[in-house]
């Protein structure tokens, strides 16, 4: 079955496949909103977002985040003041999507393809939502639009179209393969040489500091060609320069393949958050979702950089560590946040952990001293 249709039986909503889930948050943004609207959105994603709502024409309004799970603090924000919210549900960890209802809610629902509110799919309270079919399933690429309407459905795919570069099926079995290799790695606990391959290989882009340099002028003069996300493409392609390609039979299958195997997964992956929400540094957030198969178990550590190191010896890959926030990495594009610290805390000391592999982590995670407690003794009341 292809990744759409299994996405439309679980949401229940009509649904557009996509060569990425950036394409798909793009897509949303354009259609939902208007060039010039202010968009509330977390501080703590992955840099491309950030170049997808300034492509789209709309001014980031920097929330506030929760010390429990990173996600906006809902509490407070004016909510009044924006005209649209764009959720992260960071590793699974859902939004509070039911404060955020009768908002034009946009979700990006990446990390949270199995996350559910009140027996609820995420991806179900918002106009929009947008799923990856690279994180929960890790098939490499893909992404899925689901909405509520037909006519919604056929004016995106429309637009999706007009977006969409030429693919190419050596470029697709490319893909493939290096997503079942990296599966099988994981699998026989290869994912140390695995690593330095990639390394060797040139697989892994370089890093100038922030993940995605921000190059102020040069994004400035981008600006003044948007909305529109072509002049963008240079800061949103990072890491998947192919995230506009269109995919093949090939892919798709591969894709479906790989997504209808989630609910086999689902008690493995419970088990992990289970025993992994027992350590002491785990977010505060975590023990009230045993029920949901997360995407990572975030734990907030103090001396995070060994403890990544001490993963990597044992064959533990951590990924999905986001840059400072938003309003420290790009201020003049943004309208910050009325609280930076607990944002710039979590980011500093959040360790997320596969639960798929929590077995081979908890002999180095088990250990771990917790990070040193969030600024302000307000942030110290609501996490208690």
């Amino acid at each position: 079955m292809s990744p759409e249709k299994i996405i439309a039986a679980r949401t229940g909503r009509e649904c557009v496949y996509l060569p990425s889930n950036r394409l798909g948050l793009y897509l949303a943004l354009r259609h939902w909103c208007t060039p010039g609207q202010r968009l509330l959105m977390s501080p703590i994603s992955a840099d491309e977002i950030l170049f997808l709502v300034l492509a789209a024409g709309l001014v980031p309004v920097i929330a506030p985040v929760s010390v429990l799970d990173g996600n906006i603090e809902v509490a407070r924000t004016l909510l009044a003041a924006v005209d649209a919210v764009l959720t992260t549900n960071l590793y699974g960890l859902p939004d509070d999507v039911l404060a955020l209802s009768g908002t034009v809610l946009i979700e990006d629902v990446a990390h949270a393809a199995e996350t559910s509110v009140n027996g609820r799919p995420l991806g179900t309270f918002g106009v929009a939502g947008v799923f990856s079919l690279s994180k929960h399933a890790g098939a490499g690429s893909g992404g899925v639009l689901a909405v509520e309407s037909a006519a919604d459905r056929r004016v995106l795919e429309r637009e999706r179209d007009l977006l969409l570069q030429p693919g190419a099926l050596r470029r697709d079995l490319l893909g493939v393969a290096t997503s079942a290799l990296r599966h099988l790695a994981l699998k026989f606990d290869m994912a140390r040489p695995a690593m330095r391959l990639a390394r060797a290989l040139g697989l892994q882009e370089q890093r100038e500091g922030y993940r995605i340099a921000l190059r102020p002028e040069e994004l400035r003069a981008a600006l003044a060609r948007a909305p529109g996300l072509p002049a963008l493409d240079a800061w949103v392609q990072a890491d998947l320069h192919d995230y506009r390609a269109a995919r093949g039979g090939v892919a798709r299958w591969y894709q479906g393949r790989r997504f209808a195997r989630l609910p086999r997964e689902r008690a493995r992956r419970l088990a992990g958050v289970a025993r992994l929400a027992e350590l002491p540094t785990v977010a505060g957030g975590v023990p009230h979702h045993l029920d949901q198969p997360l995407f990572r178990v975030p734990l907030l550590v103090a001396d995070r950089d060994q403890a990544i190191a001490q993963l990597a010896r044992r064959g533990v890959p951590t990924g999905y560590l986001y840059d400072p926030p938003y309003d420290d990495y790009a201020e003049p594009f943004v309208e910050p946040s009325p609280d930076r610290e607990t944002a710039r805390w979590w980011a500093r000391h959040v360790l997320p952990v596969d639960p798929l592999y929590a077995h081979r982590a908890l002999p180095v995670v088990e250990s771990l001293r917790p990070a040193p407690p969030p600024p302000g003794d307000h942030l110290l009341d609501r996490a208690a």
